[in-house]
């Protein structure tokens, strides 16, 4: 099973990296833990976001379509970064979770979700849609 893990934003996040020996030794610890993660081979993916101060948003309502610039409120509704990981079942996510550093300063929390997988649209997938899922996955497997 594959899950999105998020790391969820704060106000230290959203400032921006600040240098300093506690920045270091959170990068170190959290380097050490994506090592094991690889190891075992449940990391498939992860990266820092930049705040939000960066981002866009593309708000959707019927054909139109509007740019919001960052930052954005509600700073704890955010995602300063993610893993994707691959684990027999949501028990294991969490054990590794747990075993996971404090990615932020203070206090920070992780998001844990399941992602959808074929299997789980079987009943309602067409031959053409499943195989145009097919392909575009061995097209991102193979890069």
């Amino acid at each position: 099973m594959r899950v999105m893990v998020f790391v969820k934003a704060t106000d230290d996040s959203e400032a921006g990296m600040q240098a300093g020996p506690e920045t270091t030794a959170m990068f170190e610890a959290m380097g050490r833990f994506n090592e094991e993660l690889v190891k075992a081979g449940v990391m498939l993916a992860g990266d820092g976001l930049k705040p939000s101060s960066h981002g866009k948003r593309v708000a959707f309502d019927g054909p139109g379509r509007r740019v919001i610039d960052g930052p954005f409120a509600e700073t704890r509704e955010l995602v300063a970064g993610y893993w994707l990981w691959e684990v027999k079942d949501m028990e294991e996510a969490l054990a590794w979770a747990k075993r996971c550093p404090n990615p932020m300063p203070g206090p920070s929390e992780l998001e844990i979700r399941p992602l959808y997988e074929m299997a789980d649209f079987q009943e309602i997938l067409t031959p053409e849609v499943k195989e145009i899922h097919e392909r575009t996955r061995e097209k991102l497997a193979g890069s």
